[in-house]
C-alpha cells in the first residue's frame, strides 16, 4: 500500500498562494494516477485536480485557471500550485490515488490550508 504524507499548508490572506507538496513512500508513484482532493468541514470531501503518470490535468470548475498539480516521479512527489486563494478553499488537502476507489480507504492526514483576512 504506497502512503503519502502532505505538507505545505497554512494561513494565507485572499488572493495569496500557497504550494502543496506530497511525498509517496515505495516504487510505484511513477505510473499512479494522482489527484487532490479537499475536505471543507461539514463538506464531503471533493476532487479538485488529477495528473495522469503521462501528466495530463484536470480540474474541477472551482478551482479551474488558479490551481496547477503537477509531478516530479523521481522524486515520487506531487504538487498543487494554488493562486488567488479564496475562503471558500479553505479545508484540509489530500493527495491520493485516483479514481477515488484506488485508495483502498487509506488517507494520509493531509494539510490544513486557511484562507482568511
Amino acid at each position: 500500500q504506497v502512503q503519502f504524507v502532505e505538507s505545505g499548508g497554512g494561513l494565507v490572506q485572499p488572493g495569496g498562494s500557497l504550494r502543496l507538496s506530497c511525498v509517496a513512500s515505495g516504487s510505484i508513484f511513477s505510473i499512479l494516477q494522482m489527484g487532490w482532493y479537499r475536505q471543507a468541514p461539514g463538506n464531503q470531501r471533493e476532487l479538485v485536480a488529477t495528473i495522469t503518470s503521462g501528466g495530463s490535468t484536470n480540474y474541477a470548475d472551482s478551482v479551474k485557471g488558479r490551481f496547477t498539480i503537477s509531478r516530479e516521479n523521481a522524486k515520487n512527489t506531487l504538487y498543487l500550485q494554488m493562486n488567488s486563494l479564496k475562503p471558500g478553499d479553505t479545508a484540509i488537502y489530500y493527495c491520493n490515488r485516483v479514481p477515488e476507489r484506488m485508495t483502498g480507504g487509506s488517507w494520509g492526514q493531509g494539510t490544513q490550508v486557511t484562507v482568511s483576512s
